[in-house]
């Protein structure tokens, strides 16, 4: 009897031991070690892979002992975002994945229980993995923290996103009549605003970048959140996608293109335009902000940016797109590697490269206020603002259940598409969809 408690004793402290303990070895003084990283950014071209290229750089001046090759998602989506899951499949599949990979919120439940990311608590120490979100000087924000987490267990440490922010062309607006300073704060203010802008110059009115399949549905749960209602029940276990909210803002999306105030454009035609001059309004993330700020230089046109609107009388609950970093590695020592560059990519060198070069959310916001960080820059470069205004009321991207979410997800966003670009009926288009996505749920 005694012989066993003692190896039960054993045994829970093992467990316990695992959420605070490092699994995996420090490195060797002068091991070599070779790491693959697989991450979106390298499928767009300009500032994207420009910046995370001098990161790696940086990088491996710091780690002389590692290797970092660095690739795009296997595929050719106009979207390199959209390839990131069938690629890990594919590789899996052939017996090999990257060590670490950068994959959207929306992949959660599927990254952690089908392509077998690790639980980094378990593998450096839960104690490593809240110092690095604490960081040196500026700590995560509150709410980015447990974006990558599950049942109370880090998997991925959230790494670059945004919130939709209303980016504005001030000079089309002032053409138009309208008054920049004071730009729509409602979904009505912004139909009567995109209309007379497209009356009065021709160019298009607004464009909402949450209306497509390859937008996939981080901004479109956000409108149905900011109009009172959810496109998956908070226990996971049905659908809600066809409610009347929801339906509200397919229907109103709809009389944006019906009226001209919006253009049927696909995803990328739409922030094109709008990156051209071409367009007044766009709904967007700020990943492709620094696209955008290049645009208004080379046009000599104004670019301002402003918070997401709201629907009358209801408050804006804004979520987040973008992605965490996963170790998918089953070698302690790439996965150590690979938790250094992890802890590389989320410092505030890093944040400052990300926000200075891209646009997007420094995670660590302290930076915006550190001399010695972006305050000089953020002080030039208003268009953060509406982010970090957004950020304390930030919900998460709500991942679809089961092996099956990213049908799930399509059939809603192909329902809301046809419904808004093709003029279907709202209520039967989404219901339709609904009831063939419900089939697809995990039967428990």
């Amino acid at each position: 009897m005694l012989a066993a408690s003692l190896t039960l004793a054993g045994c829970l402290s093992s467990n316990s031991d695992t959420s605070t303990t490092a699994q995996v070895p420090e490195l060797a003084a002068g091991q070599k070690v070779s790491i693959v990283l697989e991450s979106y950014n390298y499928g767009m071209a300009g500032a994207w892979t420009d910046t995370f290229n001098s990161l790696i750089g940086e990088f491996e001046n710091q780690h002389p002992n590692i290797t970092v090759r660095a690739q795009k998602p296997q595929g050719n989506s106009p979207n390199p975002a959209t390839d990131t899951i069938s690629s890990i499949r594919n590789q899996l599949a052939a017996g090999t994945v990257p060590d670490v990979a950068q994959l959207g919120f929306s992949d959660l439940d599927f990254t952690i229980h089908q392509l077998r990311a690790k639980s980094l608590d378990a593998l450096v120490g839960k104690d490593a993995v809240q110092k690095n979100f604490d960081g040196t000087t500026h700590p995560y924000a509150p709410t980015a923290r447990t974006l990558g987490n599950w049942d109370g267990q880090t998997y991925g440490v959230p790494f670059v996103f945004s919130t939709p922010v209303l980016y504005l062309n001030a000079s089309l607006m002032t053409r138009a009549g309208l008054d920049p300073n004071n730009p729509p704060k409602t979904w009505s203010q912004v139909q009567a605003a995109a209309a007379q802008i497209n009356q009065r110059t021709g160019a298009g009115g607004v464009y909402v970048d949450c209306l497509t399949k390859s937008a996939k549905d981080w901004c479109f749960q956000s409108m149905v959140r900011s109009n009172g209602g959810r496109v998956l029940a908070q226990d996971r276990k049905s659908l809600d996608f066809a409610s009347e909210p929801a339906v509200q803002v397919v229907s109103m999306a709809q009389n944006l293109v019906r009226s001209g105030a919006s253009p049927k454009l696909t995803q990328q035609q739409g922030y094109e335009a709008f990156a051209r001059g071409q367009m007044g309004m766009i709904l967007e993330t700020s990943a492709l902000q620094g696209q955008f700020v290049k645009g208004a230089k080379s046009g000599n046109w104004d670019l301002r940016s402003t918070t997401m609107p709201s629907f009358d009388g209801k408050p804006v609950v804004p979520t987040n797109s973008g992605a965490s970093l996963f170790i998918l590695s089953g070698d302690p020592a790439k996965q150590r590697a690979s938790w250094e560059l992890i802890q590389f990519l989320t410092s505030n060198e890093a944040y400052t490269k990300i926000s200075e070069g891209i646009g997007y959310l420094p995670l660590r916001t302290g930076l915006i206020d550190d001399p010695n960080g972006l305050k000089a820059w953020a002080a030039k470069n208003t268009l953060l603002e509406p982010n970090l205004t957004q950020l304390s009321a930030m919900e998460p991207w709500v991942s679809m259940p089961g092996n099956d979410y990213l049908q799930i997800r399509d059939s809603m966003m192909t329902a809301v598409e046809s419904a808004v670009y093709q003029g279907t009926d709202p209520a039967s288009t989404l219901q339709a969809a609904q009831k063939q996505a419900s089939s697809l749920l995990p039967a428990s």
